[in-house]
């Protein structure tokens, strides 16, 4: 985020201590990255076939946090055309009543990618991580794994901070961290540090639900504005694609008896 004519840098919020000491747990941290990494190309691939609401809320607050008017609403839905093609339909959108931050393309971006974060197969080249230890999340026992980018792309968004992967689906269910990398050169774009949180849909893939920050943007003019967001990800639904019916052609369906003779 940006302020106008300014922008901003979010303080940490603190993470929860460890439950374990990495060392003693007798894991191979190598093997759970692989397995887990390949469960979350397959999560990637099935929420992609997935219809959802998203609702976006960010406020600008006073400093005893409570809400100054400043604020930026928006609820879409991920659906698909007729043909088949993923698309977001923008259901509310009031005007926009910040005025000492702005959203930049790299929010925007962040939205889509890096607060719902995936790492999947392909994408652990690009990242540093690390094995933590063992924690709780909502008695769900995981394992953590510090994640950070190896180098930073100009053009390219990238998650650094800490995931929580499920022991036994292997796939992630809480991310603590913040976007980093730049879309475009100029400009001071800072970013909130913010947690997601994921729910099993289907009885098997662990999607995100809920994320949250809250925390004061430093601006290096020594401004400080302190914002909330929430992002809720709702009513989650497998998309089954209809057949369509084309006129003129040859169907050889083999599964269906042949039509019966004519007789003379």
């Amino acid at each position: 985020m940006r302020a106008v004519l300014l922008s901003a840098a979010l303080a940490a919020i603190c993470l929860p201590g460890w439950a374990a000491d990495p060392k003693a747990d007798n894991v191979n941290p190598d093997e759970i990255i692989q397995k887990f990494a390949a469960k979350e190309a397959e999560f990637r691939n099935a929420r992609d076939n997935y219809t959802y609401r998203q609702t976006v809320k960010l406020e600008v607050l006073d400093p005893g946090g409570n809400s100054t008017g400043e604020m930026w609403n928006e609820v879409d839905d991920i659906i698909f055309t007729p043909d088949g093609k993923r698309m977001e339909k923008v259901v509310y959108a009031p005007v926009s009543t910040l005025h000492q931050i702005i959203l930049t393309p790299e929010d925007t971006n962040d939205l889509q990618h890096v607060q719902p974060f995936v790492l999947t197969t392909a994408e652990i080249p690009d990242y540093q991580v690390d094995y933590l230890g063992r924690e709780k999340v909502d008695e769900i026992g995981c394992y953590t794994f510090s994640v950070k980018p190896r180098k930073l792309t100009l053009g390219q968004r990238y998650f650094e901070g800490e995931i929580w992967v499920d022991d036994r689906d292997l796939q992630i269910v809480k991310t603590y961290g913040k976007g980093v990398g730049t879309i475009r050169r100029g400009g001071d774009n800072q970013f909130p540090k913010f947690e997601t949180y994921r729910e099993q849909v289907d009885g098997k893939y662990w999607f995100p639900t809920y994320t949250h920050a809250d925390d004061t943007l430093h601006f290096k003019s020594g401004q400080n504005v302190r914002i909330r967001m929430t992002v809720r990800y709702q009513d989650y639904k497998q998309f089954v694609g209809k057949a369509t019916i084309k006129y003129g052609g040859v169907v050889d369906d083999k599964t269906q008896p042949p039509p019966p003779a004519n007789k003379k």
